[in-house]
């Protein structure tokens, strides 16, 4: 299963209490939920084959044996024999290659958990873009990578360092990594995962980024002790992502990317419903249960406002940035819980402890964590309005009866507007959809050629928008967009829109045109999206599908690894 089983170790009678000892697990691994087997053809190069792993949250068990719990922090080291020509990465401190044997060796100097032991090995080539950081990716993407982080990862880095004490982990590198990387980044320690489709969405880039940066601090330095806390990592990473962007970029782009995610919390809770118990920050983890099942916007956006309600308390978030600084001095390369982190505060602000704030009547830190439904509290955004009242005053002008402002609402030069305001306007229209129809016709009338040529997050949105609102004559470009696009976070989206509504044929077609350069995981989620309410139908060989075939395919073959001078699957890792 995905969870593995238990591996006791009986230990001799006669070791005595707290004496050194060790033990050696002889194992082999192949496929597993952590480990992602990349044939030539899912990769940007086309070039050479690809494995990476994502052990967040129980996956790395089926990396290698290990206390699969946040609770547990070690040390590591790695020897990783690869072939010629492929590049081996790990979230290491340090790292040798002996290139007559073809070995790597990794190590990890301070003790992580789990989770965050990663691996990565393909057709990658790199460039230092500051004093600490390099950018690793294939050789397709590097200049692109280049371009845009050149120069600004140290920007971060230093802010970072600024509010909340020394980088501990020496490099902050980045590795770009094809489209099936299942999700968006992951902040394994001093190598930085994060998905190249990213790239073209350069707002979405730097809040990406930076989120994992933060995660240098909140997360990796001091962990959450249990994953029914996430929270402690996620809201406070975000709470610090949102700091260092009003350093660099201003309090008026925090504000905004702020009001983006609350507008997405929002809509999450509206799906839920208020008495979810996936809303709550502490969250009950039931036996069985895959602690990632729980992660969500609350865990990030909820959380962070609690963060965010407790700086309120300082009065400056000068003097919380002090206490955070404390708290990681305090808890670095330790796991917590969420006592201690309320116990730390509340004792580095006596006066507070004194005006007993976590009772305040409504506001109680119990309830806080244990409450269903939205936050307690959210913050002001006001700093923000410059960006994010054209957004609202655009999105009354084509919401508004009966719609004689068309002329006002075509002016706007969406060309002109931050990623972020673009996104929020039509995630409000998304909402309101279906549009009448007049209204999605002048949209797309006023609007539709400036959308293409922007980048993915803007024009999925607007893709969506056509499929929710049956607009036929822009179809042709939600074919277009996902016969270009191989990541799951492009594609899911829209193939539920076009299940959920009367073009399931038409997401039939496209699949079977774009199957084969999807991975199988991808396939597989896909294919379970069109086959709900479906008689079941025989397997199809993949092999023999063209784009003509009538018949989906409701079974996943997964294609063995090819042929070629490199098969990646030979790679031998000892951690």
């Amino acid at each position: 299963t995905d969870y593995g089983s238990s591996l006791t170790v009986s230990l001799p009678a006669a070791l005595q209490p707290h004496q050194p000892f060790q033990i050696i697990v002889r194992y082999t691994t192949a496929d597993g939920p952590a480990i992602w087997w990349l044939d030539p053809e899912l990769t940007y190069g086309n070039a050479k084959p690809f494995v990476f792993t994502q052990g967040h949250s129980v996956c790395n068990r089926s990396f290698f044996p290990c206390f699969d719990t946040p609770a547990v922090k070690c040390t590591y080291s790695a020897t990783v024999k690869a072939p010629a020509g492929i590049q081996v990465l790990m979230s290491a401190t340090q790292s040798s290659y002996l290139e007559e044997e073809g070995v790597y060796q990794f190590y990890m100097e301070y003790p992580v958990p789990a989770y965050l032991v990663a691996l990565v090995a393909g057709d990658l080539i790199h460039a230092d873009i500051g004093p600490r950081s390099r950018v690793w990716a294939e050789p397709c993407l590097l200049p692109t990578a280049i371009s845009k982080l050149s120069g600004i990862v140290e920007r971060w880095l230093t802010a970072a360092e600024s509010l909340y004490g020394p980088y501990i982990w020496g490099r902050y590198d980045i590795v770009f990594l094809p489209p099936s990387f299942p999700i968006v980044a992951m902040e394994n320690p001093c190598l930085t995962f994060i998905i190249s489709s990213i790239l073209e969405s350069d707002e979405f880039l730097i809040i990406d980024v930076i989120h994992e940066v933060a995660h240098s601090w909140f997360g990796n330095a001091v962990t959450n002790a249990t994953w029914e806390e996430m929270w402690l990592s996620e809201g406070l990473a975000t709470y610090a992502q949102r700091r260092i962007t009003t350093e660099t970029y201003g309090a008026a782009f925090t504000c905004l990317e702020t009001a983006f995610r609350l507008d997405a919390l929002h809509r999450q809770m509206k799906l839920l419903g208020e008495d979810n118990p996936v809303s709550k920050l502490q969250v009950k983890l039931e036996p069985g249960v895959n602690p990632s099942n729980l992660m969500n916007l609350f865990t990030y956006e909820k959380g962070y406002c609690f963060v965010y309600y407790l700086s309120q308390l300082c009065g400056d978030p000068r003097h919380f940035d002090s206490f955070l600084r404390a708290y990681i001095e305090k808890y670095k390369f330790t796991s917590v819980v969420a006592q201690d982190l309320l116990d730390s505060f509340l004792n580095f602000f006596p006066e507070l402890k004194e005006q007993c704030v976590e009772s305040k009547a409504g506001l109680e830190f119990e309830r806080w964590l244990n409450a269903t439904g939205p936050p307690l509290a959210e913050p002001d955004l006001s700093q923000g309005s410059s960006l994010t009242r054209p957004v609202e005053t655009l999105f009354k002008l084509w919401t508004t009866e009966p719609l004689d402002s068309v002329a006002a609402a075509s002016s706007v030069d969406l060309t002109k507007w931050r990623t972020f305001q673009t996104v929020l306007f039509l995630d409000r229209l998304l909402d309101g959809s279906p549009l009448p129809h007049e209204v999605i016709k002048k949209l797309s009338e006023c609007y539709s050629s400036q959308l293409d040529s922007m980048n993915a997050e803007i024009r999925i949105r607007w893709l969506q928008i056509v499929v929710r609102n049956d607009y036929y004559p822009d179809l042709y470009k939600v074919r277009r967009f996902l016969e270009n696009q191989m990541s799951r976070m492009y594609t899911i989206p829209l193939y539920e829109d076009l299940c959920t509504g009367t073009l399931k044929s038409f997401a039939l077609e496209i699949f079977y045109q774009t199957q084969n350069q999807l991975h199988p995981n991808l396939r597989k989620t896909i294919q379970q999206i069109l086959s709900q309410g479906l008689n079941p139908l025989p397997a199809i060989d993949t092999t023999a599908v063209t784009t003509d075939t009538p018949a989906m395919v409701l079974e996943d073959k997964v294609s063995e690894a090819t042929n070629g001078a490199i098969s990646l699957r030979d790679v031998n890792v000892s951690a």
